[in-house]
Formats: C-alpha cells, structure tokens, sequence
C-alpha cells in the first residue's frame, strides 16, 4: 500500500494552490485569472468531445428468442477505453463549472480502475496531476493504463476504506476529491448533450422495435442507472430500466429495502466486488432507487460465464460487467417471453476484456478464487435454451 504521504509528495501542488474547499480568492485579478483558466479547460474538453464520434450499437443474435432484437451499446470504443469515459467528462465540467477546481492543484478520485483511468486522461488534457485511490486487487492492466495517461494509484487493502483515503489526500496535498460516486448521478445532463440514453435513442430510430423494451445496465456509481430512467421518464417513453447487480454488492438490498418500505442507507460490507467497476460494499449517494424499474443480483460465476459467451459472439473479449449485464439482459428477455411480448433491449459493453488478461481470461485466477468455470459454463447453456435464469437470482421490481 503506497502511504499518504508518499502519493502526496508525488503530486505535490505548487504552494499558492487552493484547495476546492478553502476560502475564496480575494482579489479581482485572481478571480479574473481564475475564471479564465476555468474557460481555458472548459474549451479543451469540449474541443476533445468534438473529436470524438459517438460510440457504436451492436446488434447481437438471441436465437432462443425470437421476437426479441438484442443490442449492446459499445462503450469500450471511447479513446480511455469504457463507459466511465463520459462520467469522467462529465465530472470534470461540473467540477470547473463549481470553480473546485485550481491549475497546478491535484485531483484525486476513489475508483476501482475504470474511472481513474478516465479521469487520468482528462486530469492530463488540463495539466492536472492525478492520483487514482485503487483496491489492492485491481487488474494490472488498468493501473497501467491510469499511469500511461500520466496518474499514479494509491493502494488500499480493503473497498470501504476507498473514500477516507481519497479525502486525506485531497486534503493533505491541497487538492480536490472528485468523488464520483456522490457526483456521478448530477454531473451528467441526463436531459440531453448525447449523454448515453439520448444517444441509445437516436441510434435505435431506423430498427425494427425503436423504442426498446428494456435496458439494462449494472450500477458502479448508480449514475448511469439515473441518467437512464430520468430521460426515459422525461421523453416519455414506455422503456424500463433493469440494473444487474454482482454477487457482493449493497445496491440489490438497499433497493428492496426501498420497495418494501424500508430502506437501510447504512449498508455496507467489508469487501468489494470481484466483478470491477460495478457492485459497492456501501450504499452511495448516486443511487438513486426510484430511477430503476427491476434489480436482480447476479452470481459472479454466472456474471463470468456470460461474460465468455458475449465474448464468443462478438468475437472479441469483453469484460465481467458485460457479463453481469448480459445475465440481467437474459432475464429481460424471458419476462417479455413468458408475457407474450416482442420488442428490443439494449444493454451496455462496458469496457474492453484486454484489461482482465491476468484475471478473468487467466485460468489460475479462477482456481485462486475456487470458481468452477465448466459448471458455470453448462448453468448458462441451459438458460440461452429456456431455462428459467430467475431460478438462481434475486429479483426485486417497483411498486406498481
């Protein structure tokens, strides 16, 4: 574990930098400099935003279900490589937009890999030094890729302790916290500016089913959980939104809590997730229950499995969270099956499977965590031919 002190010198601030939460600038001309640097890097990440294209919709065959137009929403083709591309871009403009950022000042994120190796890119875009607070157990090849875009991590043993440690640095070091999974869920414009719903939309427009039945995704942050069924609700479409959550995770519970009448905030478990980038061991501030229409919690050796068999399809590897989603997407199709009902779904590719090459595609990692892949392998077979896959989740629906 690199200690605090060592990441703050490696970040070290120059000394006139403020820190987000300190005092504000006195003086007209610091305000007036501030403010123009503010623009300043405002317009290099709307400029990067422009030299992007948007990010493709796979169709994808579901033979044992006719009726039922399968799609995955590509998000590894982002330049960082995931989903969390747009978190960040979106974090880091509601961030210059509530002047916590300062130029030389560090930003520091608490993250399972995915976001920080976002972050990294953008921190690097505005000249920001950037420390990435990481589990221990994240895959070696999303450190790598938070140092290639110019970050160094911060290694802490256990997932809750994620958010005290990013606070001590910010505060130490004179820099700013982004804390993603408090600002995820209001830092996007879930109204429009092509974030992830609006674009899903306008892609769908010329397919057989436009308007999809459900989507479904996994929540990390729950933030794109909310921007979802916020356009859904505000565009006025019929379509549902279904979160899968993994095996060790809090969201699942907290959400029955909240349909039974009974939510527990207070949640929380000692370890993290295996299945990176989604599933919390507390509850978090970004969830926001009542955007979500089903949640079901899905075995992480399920989550695996399917995670296989989408790479198998697509030709290419995909990640564990694909796998997660892919199992809730499944679970879609056999409640529309069962209900008579034809139409699409749309799910989410998370991120790229060349960032788990030494875990989930490495056999060792699999005897080290006592996950039976072939047995995982055949329990999925039997559900892609009709096997009721809710006879091994946990299911939990909104109120009517």
């Amino acid at each position: 574990m690199m200690p605090a002190a060592a990441a703050t010198a490696a970040i070290a601030a120059p000394a006139a930098a403020a820190a987000p939460s300190a005092a504000p600038q006195a003086g007209g001309g610091q305000r007036s400099r501030q403010r123009a640097w503010e623009a300043e890097c405002i317009a290099r990440i709307e400029a990067d935003f422009s030299r992007s294209a948007d990010t493709h919709l796979i169709p994808m065959a579901l033979p044992g279900y006719p009726g039922i137009d399968v799609y995955f929403k590509d998000e590894s083709s982002h330049p960082t490589g995931s989903l969390k591309h747009r978190l960040a871009r979106s974090l880091f403009l509601y961030a210059l937009s509530n002047g916590w950022l300062r130029e030389g000042a560090p930003v520091i994120e608490a993250s399972s890999g995915s976001t920080a190796v976002s972050e990294a890119y953008f921190a690097r875009l505005l000249g920001l030094p950037f420390v990435a607070v990481v589990p221990s157990s994240t895959s070696p090849e999303k450190i790598a890729a938070i140092e290639f875009h110019g970050g160094c991590c911060h290694f802490v043993d256990r997932a809750c302790d994620l958010h005290a440690a990013s606070v001590l640095l910010a505060r130490e070091s004179g820099g700013h916290f982004m804390d993603q999974f408090v600002y995820a869920e209001r830092a996007t414009d879930w109204r429009a500016n092509n974030n992830i719903a609006e674009s899903i939309f306008r892609q769908m427009q010329l397919e057989p089913h436009p308007v999809p039945e459900w989507i479904v995704c996994s929540p990390g942050t729950g933030g794109t959980s909310a921007t979802l069924g916020r356009y859904v609700r505000y565009r006025r479409h019929s379509t549902r939104i279904l979160c899968a959550d993994p095996e060790t995770s809090v969201f699942f519970d907290y959400y029955q809590g909240v349909q039974q009448g009974c939510p527990d905030a207070d949640l929380a478990l000692a370890e993290g997730s295996r299945i990176e980038g989604i599933g919390r061991p507390q509850v978090e501030r970004s969830f926001v229950a009542h955007c979500v229409d089903a949640m079901v919690k899905v075995p992480d050796a399920l989550s695996l499995a399917a995670m296989r068999h989408v790479s198998r399809v697509l030709g290419r590897r995909v990640g564990g969270s694909t796998g997660t989603n892919f199992v809730g997407l499944l679970c879609a199709a056999q409640r529309m099956a069962a209900e008579g009902r034809q139409g699409s779904i749309v799910s989410i590719l998370c991120d790229s499977g060349e960032r788990y090459a030494r875990s989930y595609y490495d056999a060792a990692w699999y005897e080290r965590n006592r996950i039976d892949i072939a047995e995982a392998d055949r329990q999925l077979a039997r559900f892609l031919d009709g096997a009721p896959v809710a006879s091994v989740l946990r299911q939990a629906s909104a109120s009517a």
